[in-house]
């Protein structure tokens, strides 16, 4: 999948050619990591493992990710690459490395959509019995979710954009409210910094809730998925995903510590830990207005509406992008011949979102301690994973072909500090798993080993592929791996380019020298 447009603004992939800018893309991985939700619903539980310090880890993942961005859009720059994860692990690391992170991509960002779907039914159970008194069950409303999130999805990203640029700036500006009203007040004891005094960071719990601020930011690198639907892309792309991590960054940790001026260092822990659900509307109600609170309970709604729609998204182009390598079924590759979308993906991702639902409604397992949990979480250690993963490939990458050129020097030495960065993050979320899940050790090394089976099983299908489907197996990577791999297998000229000296970049003579 990349970026070659055909006449009538269509790409080769059948998507929509310029459909997207800065300001649509934002849009799109900001909605997808659904800032509402994240502080309404999942950051008191932050604030009642990590302290008043967990906004400092908010920012800390942050600056973290942002590290990881300058390799990430350098790459994107330097490749022209639509597959993200999976175009530029194949890149750096082989195709059989590419393959298994293809399919993760696909598993890890299903995982986390399709679990999300539990946390949309309960929320939306709970405001209608609110407003109309009626109770329904939790699965109804998921069920709804899951047709609408299709039915946008399918009528193309332009529009899926458009909505969820909406929705984004009314749960923005819900929360910028509730932070002008802490600070407009003082907050409960007068303002201070102690979220980011050395006491507040070394607390324990500190450790435990770095899975929280890390998983708060997914669906940020899924910028680089929208090349081919991006006006200029290569403005476009690195933009939206500098803005993207540094707004959440940025407001994640405004706004949670905004939450612990409201109720004071000494109160606010134990307020978390007491109603976590309730933290954020209990502030709302104080310092700005029960209708203020009313307002963000319909927002919550949209916000994590909002999420699922532009997770959908992103997932489709992964299965598109693979599809037309052959590592899936060929048929999910097709677009809707009207909206110029991955309709059959979007299909396919929506049924199997509606068995997953449907058999946890049958079991009947909790919506959120069980489907939310218990399905996020492998997502969550996957991408976690494919983002180190990229940065050591990125890395890799620039040292063999483009160590010699002064514009990616900076993405040589951001992508090591990132590769280190990310695994020692990755370590701390698996060590502290169950703080995410809440459930005993035998089920948490099924779902963290999840994880490595899938990257495991990609790259012993990509072998298989080499051996009996050589022309298959040449494809992994998608059409920019392909040229890039002609390009450096020409004949070239020393002297035009001292990076792609043989004599001083040698590629080694095995399947990652792609």
């Amino acid at each position: 999948m990349d970026g070659t447009t055909s006449s009538g603004g269509q790409d080769e992939g059948g998507l929509r050619a310029g459909a997207l800018g800065t300001a649509g893309i934002t849009s799109m991985v900001v909605a997808a990591a659904a800032p509402l939700t994240i502080m309404a619903g999942i950051a008191p539980l932050a604030i009642s493992i990590g302290g008043v310090g967990a906004p400092a880890g908010y920012l800390a993942a942050g600056v973290v990710l942002a590290v990881f961005a300058i390799g990430f859009t350098t790459m994107t720059r330097l490749t022209s690459g639509a597959g993200a994860f999976y175009s530029y692990i194949t890149l750096g690391l082989g195709r059989s490395a590419g393959a298994g992170a293809g399919l993760l991509a696909v598993v890890a960002y299903n995982a986390l959509q399709i679990g999300v779907y539990g946390l949309l039914g309960t929320q939306f159970r709970d405001a209608f019995a609110r407003f109309t008194g009626l109770e329904v069950p939790w699965w109804v409303f998921a069920a709804l979710g899951i047709a609408a999130v299709w039915w946008l999805g399918r009528r193309g990203i332009d529009v899926g954009a458009k909505v969820l640029g909406v929705l984004l700036a009314a749960e923005t500006l819900i929360l910028v409210l509730l932070v002008a009203g802490v600070l407009a007040r003082g907050g409960a004891d007068g303002l201070n910094l102690s979220s980011f005094t050395p006491e507040a960071l070394g607390q324990p719990g500190m450790f435990g809730i770095l899975g929280f601020c890390f998983a708060a930011f997914m669906g940020f690198e899924s910028t680089a998925l929208y090349r081919a639907e991006a006006r200029d892309p290569d403005r476009t792309i690195p933009r939206a995903t500098y803005l993207a991590v540094a707004f959440l960054g940025l407001f994640y940790c405004l706004v949670a510590w905004s939450v612990v001026q409201a109720f004071g260092d000494e109160q606010v822990v134990a307020a978390a830990g007491a109603d976590p659900v309730g933290l954020f509307f209990t502030a709302m109600d104080t310092y700005v207005g029960t209708w203020a609170s009313d307002v963000m309970y319909v927002l919550v709604l949209t916000s994590v509406l909002a999420s699922q729609i532009a997770f959908h998204n992103a997932i489709n182009r992964y299965a598109l992008s693979l599809a037309h390598d052959g590592l899936l079924p060929r048929a999910l590759g097709h677009t809707h011949p009207r909206y110029l979308s991955p309709a059959t993906a979007g299909a396919v991702q929506s049924v199997l979102a509606a068995v997953v639902v449907a058999g946890f409604a049958v079991a009947g397992a909790d919506p959120y301690y069980q489907l939310v949990l218990l399905v996020n979480t492998p997502g969550a250690v996957g991408v976690v994973l494919l983002q180190a993963t990229t940065s050591a490939a990125v890395l890799a990458y620039l040292w063999r072909h483009h160590r010699g050129e002064p514009g990616t020097r900076l993405a040589l030495v951001a992508s090591a500090a990132a590769t280190a960065l990310l695994t020692v993050a990755l370590w701390f979320l698996v060590r502290h798993i169950d703080h995410l899940t809440a459930a005993g050790a035998a089920l948490n090394a099924v779902l963290v080993g999840l994880v490595p089976a899938v990257l495991l099983a990609g790259a012993l299908w990509a072998r298989l592929l080499r051996a009996r489907r050589p022309e298959v197996f040449a494809r992994i990577g998608g059409e920019d791996v392909r040229r890039l791999d002609a390009e450096r297998r020409a004949p070239r000229d020393p002297a035009q380019n001292p990076a792609q000296d043989p004599a001083r970049n040698p590629a080694p003579d095995t399947e990652a020298a792609l």
